[in-house]
């Protein structure tokens, strides 16, 4: 009997880059280290995607359980030097001190669609 896999949950992400620093931002994630790749899958992450509209960055991280990632990802040395190399380029710093939970989703559409009426 194999193991149940862990339910994943998706988070969405907003961050956004310093006046005329797009190019850099696009640059640096053209290939990101990868010590940092090994650190975010040890920290339960399957899958992570970003968007850029203008200097407006939106991230989907799904992730087995994002406050024990941000928790591992904290003090790990991946994390930090990828971290202090990024926020050059970011409008707000992210310390991963504390205890942001990403947007708010609000809604969704249905796995399946709502009945007609008869």
């Amino acid at each position: 009997m194999s193991a149940r896999p862990t339910p994943l949950r998706r988070v969405a992400l907003h961050t956004r880059i310093a006046e005329g620093h797009e190019a850099d931002y696009d640059r640096e994630h053209a290939v990101i280290p990868a010590d940092l790749d090994a650190a975010l899958r040890r920290a339960g992450v399957h899958g992570w995607q970003i968007w850029r509209d203008g200097r407006d960055i939106f991230h989907v991280v799904d992730v087995e359980d994002y406050a024990a990632m941000r928790a591992a990802l904290r003090d790990d040395p991946a994390n930090r030097a990828w971290q202090e190399h990024i926020n050059r380029f970011l409008e707000v710093e992210d310390s991963y001190e504390g205890g942001d939970d990403g947007i708010r989703p609000v809604w969704s559409l249905p796995a399946e669609p709502p009945e007609e009426d008869a």
